[in-house]
């Protein structure tokens, strides 16, 4: 059977003298390992076309009895060195782009995924884009389209309104809950709680800000760098808790590992 798709390049692998294997989550079929041959060969039109962060419409000989599938053609849609190669990019790619791969596997076919995916690479490969935001933005939402959402706007504990409550108690700090997830009041978490941060309010807020911007931004927040990496922190570790109940994880030891970096 023919089939097109779009797909995003997880892995490439070498195979023989001018092939390569990949791993690619594409829109209609989740991720799957395809191969393509000749793409090494300089002549091929394929060839420089299958790089990790590339994402490509593709032409599939597909079969469903078999685990690598046949690229036959493909277009080059958005790739990471337009307009330009930048270091940054390229770091946090790598992370979005291990954290997909290391939680997913073949055969599993996510919409809400592949868009999340997809729609977080066309803004990284942006200029003026605040990357580490950006970074921050996929994180929350990675999480909650794998069914762990946080709660932002009520407390976890109490169910009270939490701009009201830090109005009226003039509140600075909130509590982060690992599990279950979401902001606490303080009263409401209890002094033996464990799993807990304390952040400051505006912390709270630019969660809730990140939260509630539907489309990728790298510019949503005016915080400054600061800000960022502990937003990224504290979304870190709180994936790292719930990526552990995710189904069929064997690889959960790397990407506890890979958070941490």
């Amino acid at each position: 059977m023919i089939v097109k798709t779009r797909a995003i390049i997880l892995r490439e692998t070498k195979y023989r003298d001018q092939s390569r294997i990949c791993s690619i989550y594409t829109r209609e079929f989740g991720k799957m390992t395809v191969i393509i041959k000749g793409a090494r060969n300089p002549k091929n039109r394929l060839s420089g076309m299958f790089s990790i962060g590339n994402v490509v419409d593709i032409v599939l000989y597909k079969k469903n009895a078999r685990e690598i599938q046949l690229v036959s053609d493909g277009n080059l849609v958005l790739s990471p060195m337009v307009p330009e190669p930048d270091m940054e990019r390229f770091a946090i790619l790598y992370r979005i782009i291990d954290l997909v791969r290391q939680t997913t596997e073949n055969g599993e076919k996510s919409l809400p995924l592949f868009t999340l995916l997809h729609g977080t690479l066309e803004h990284l490969y942006r200029t003026g884009v605040n990357f580490r935001q950006l970074y921050a933005w996929f994180l929350l939402r990675f999480v909650s389209v794998l069914g762990f959402q946080p709660s932002l706007q009520r407390c976890v504990f109490s169910g009270e309104e939490l701009a009201e409550a830090i109005s009226t108690l003039k509140l600075t700090e909130l509590y982060f809950v690992m599990n279950p997830g979401g902001l606490a009041l303080p009263g409401a978490a209890g002094d033996n709680f464990s799993g807990k941060k304390l952040v400051p309010v505006r912390l709270a807020m630019q969660l809730r800000t990140l939260a509630a911007t539907s489309l990728p931004s790298g510019n949503a927040l005016n915080a400054d760098a600061a800000d960022i990496d502990m937003l990224c922190d504290l979304l870190h570790e709180y994936c790292g808790v719930h990526l552990e109940h995710v189904r069929s994880r064997n690889n959960i030891a790397i990407v506890s590992q890979m958070l941490g970096q």
